[in-house]
């Protein structure tokens, strides 16, 4: 159950945050809503306490109140309507069928346990492949095994939209990203609004409409941090220099790289915001495996090699390079030959060229 809890952070992590989000629009929406309605209701009552109200009157007002909780039931009740609690019911349904997927761990069948950790590793290859850029196959292969619930597919999707848009120069996909996330990115304390708002400067630098590059310094720059003063003072200098200029680092600023690092600064904001790792889980998982199956014998000559080792194997040999040897408090002789345990059983045997081998192997060989 711990390897599970490990392993399984992003599995509830991403669906929760995503829920919450949806809650605090939805409240934020019926909040509104209700302060319409009941304001409708006030002019109502006023309208009531009147001296001999008109019949009109009182329908004009009646049909204010009405109008108001119509559009309150709309967008409560309607898909389509952004904030509404359909949405904040489906963001808990997934919590809902990810939670009920993990519990099928501790089911007491084989073949159910058997089934569950089959679509485990088919959701970390989803993971992995999303991570590298895989999309496509990602998604056949989600589709496929039937776990497009289990994944964090959309939100891959929605940051491979960000990240072409800045790979095409475009921030406007972004800045929304970032104003839809206002509130965690502040608490984030991070910078990647302001680095793409000095990108935009710097872009209208480029195209020489060094009027309009001021007035959005005006708008956006007048109330900064006090830690990025430096870089406002150093980018609004960019207005006194040619684009092919050589004095650093205002040369840096004109580099089309940036744009490579606004992708970067994005993606790691994005991880950080769901608590997401930089690594896959199925790269730790099999990072782990290989490190506790790796033992000095496995970067011996080929020939000392275990055929059965996958660290032996030379697909996974040079991936286990890096990592550390396995941990082993208590070791077990085995035949090299049959692969069975050296004991009481199968004494071993050393012969003249120094090798030891199972008794029973010498004796089944030697036969």
């Amino acid at each position: 159950m711990a390897e599970v809890k490990a392993l399984e952070h992003p599995t509830l992590k991403v669906p929760y945050e995503v829920l919450n989000k949806k809650f605090r629009t939805a409240q934020k929406t019926v909040d509104r809503e209700v302060s319409h309605v009941q304001n409708a209701a006030s002019e109502l009552e006023k309208g009531l306490l009147k001296k001999s109200p008109t019949v009109g009157e009182i329908n004009t007002l009646l049909g204010g109140v009405v109008e108001k909780l119509n559009v309150l039931k709309r967008k409560l009740v309607s898909s389509q309507s952004e904030g509404s609690v359909s949405e904040e019911l489906e963001a808990a349904a997934v919590c809902k069928r990810r939670l009920d997927h993990l519990l099928e761990h501790a089911c007491s069948s084989e073949t159910v346990v058997a089934h569950w950790k089959r679509k485990r590793l088919d959701r970390m290859l989803v993971d992995h492949f999303l991570r590298c850029g895989y999309y496509n196959t990602a998604l056949k292969l989600a589709k496929h095994s039937n776990i497009e619930d289990l994944t964090n597919i959309n939100l891959f999707l929605i940051s491979k939209e960000v990240e072409e848009s800045l790979l095409r120069h475009e921030t406007t996909n972004c800045l929304n990203w970032c104003y839809d996330n206002k509130s965690k990115l502040r608490k984030l304390k991070s910078t990647l609004e302001f680095n793409l708002r000095q990108q935009e400067f710097i872009e209208l630098i480029r195209k020489d409409l060094r009027f309009e590059a001021i007035k959005h310094a005006r708008k956006y720059f007048s109330i900064v941090e006090e830690d990025q003063l430096k870089d406002v003072q150093h980018v609004m200098a960019l207005l006194a220099f040619p684009l092919n200029t050589e004095v650093h680092p205002y040369k840096d600023y004109f580099d089309e790289a940036r744009w490579n690092k606004l992708v970067l600064q994005f993606r790691h904001d994005n991880f950080k915001l769901y608590q997401l790792s930089n690594i896959s889980v199925f790269s730790v998982s099999l990072q782990a495996g290989l490190s506790a199956l790796k033992t000095p014998i496995c970067y011996k000559s080929e020939g000392e090699r275990n055929p059965d080792c996958p660290v032996c194997s030379p697909a996974l040999n040079s991936l286990a390079q890096s990592l550390p040897y396995s941990h082993c408090s208590q070791s077990r002789l085995v035949c090299h030959i049959s692969g069975d345990p050296l004991n009481e059983h199968n004494h071993p045997l050393m012969l003249p060229n120094g090798y030891v081998y199972g008794e029973l192997s010498a004796e089944t060989d030697g036969s």
